[in-house]
């Protein structure tokens, strides 16, 4: 059964950037691991981005203080890549946050995308817990519902996290 159209899973990876003499050293926040949070990223899939030949798209940005930030993104549109990512997602996360998900229908939004955040700082501990704010790992769920309704929509928001 679809469950999805597609999933985007991204995160932002902020950088120091040396150039900006003007910025003190005291502003100036330290590098976050760009290696070990795309291994974290990467961990986040049941298969192997590469042999389903799925780009991880790399691309920056500027941020708060002249500071660049590379943003990682994957995206999984395929019927059976995004059924196995929400069904590994499923099991990693704990019945408390399953059922937090459940009951949160304002993740869902009028164009019936589900959105979800991993804390960040917790998923470089091995740990999977879901934040509304803060530095995380974003993940859009387009949810498949026949007919396109809102009610529809959170009937298989219910079934992915059962």
């Amino acid at each position: 059964m679809k469950l999805a159209h597609n999933v985007k899973v991204n995160v932002f990876i902020k950088t120091t950037d040396k150039s900006v003499e003007s910025v003190s050293q005291d502003l100036q926040k330290p590098e976050e691991d760009e290696k070990l949070i795309r291994e974290k990223f990467l961990g986040l899939f049941p298969f192997n981005l590469e042999d389903e030949k799925i780009p991880v798209v790399r691309s920056t940005a500027t941020g708060f203080n002249k500071r660049e930030i590379v943003i990682l993104e994957v995206v999984l549109e395929k019927e059976r890549l995004t059924n196995a990512f929400l069904k590994s997602l499923n099991e990693k996360l704990d019945p408390a946050q399953r059922l937090m998900l459940i009951r949160q229908e304002n993740r869902l939004d009028e164009k019936l995308d589900f959105f979800i955040r991993l804390d960040k700082k917790s998923l470089m501990n091995n740990q999977l817990n879901i934040t509304d704010c803060g530095e995380c790992f974003h993940i859009k769920i387009s949810i498949a519902a026949f007919p396109r309704k809102r009610e529809v929509a959170l009937e298989v928001v219910k079934k992915i996290f059962s």
